[in-house]
């Protein structure tokens, strides 16, 4: 019989308003709140580097330049969908498939507009490189393709969003 409510003592312990599991639950909400937070403050740098880089890099050409901040940008939207899923995560608790899609998307087209610049800049390239190179592209357009989809059939069949959101 003591063992019984020695166990009940641990589990009132444990789930009380002042209980470890009302600390951990703290704890869990902080490290969601500064990984949000990190993730915006990367954006912000990131986004202040990508243009400090665009016009010190002028002078050297306008395209490698505007390749370069463009893959900044994408970067630097990639963080702030991040830092917005987090926070929309800290609001309602529930983590939901959207933003998670839109990163792979645009990360699919970072990649390929990063491999486009490389192939544009290069003058040679052995043959073997070079299709290797359109595998690649070739297989991050049928990600971003299935990603779409899957966006698409997502929004469709999940229920209209408030005008509050």
């Amino acid at each position: 019989m003591c063992s019984h409510q020695g166990e009940g003592d641990i589990v009132k312990r444990i789930t009380s308003a002042g209980g470890i599991m009302t600390r951990l639950e703290w704890l869990e909400e902080w490290g969601y709140l500064t990984t949000a937070l990190s993730f915006l403050l990367l954006g912000i740098i990131t986004f202040g580097h990508g243009w400090y880089s665009f016009f010190m890099s002028l002078h050297a050409g306008i395209i490698g330049a505007a390749f370069s901040l463009t893959n900044n940008l994408l970067f630097t939207v990639i963080l702030l969908e991040l830092f917005r899923t987090l926070v929309n995560f800290l609001k309602s608790h529930k983590v939901t498939l959207e933003p998670f899609l839109t990163v792979g998307i645009i990360t699919g087209i970072r990649k390929i507009l990063t491999g486009g610049a490389q192939l544009a800049t290069v003058e040679e390239m052995p043959e073997g490189i070079f299709y290797r190179h359109l595998m690649d592209m070739g297989a991050n357009v049928s990600i971003i393709m299935i990603l779409v989809l899957a966006y698409y059939f997502y929004r469709r069949s999940s229920p209209p969003k408030d005008s509050k959101e």
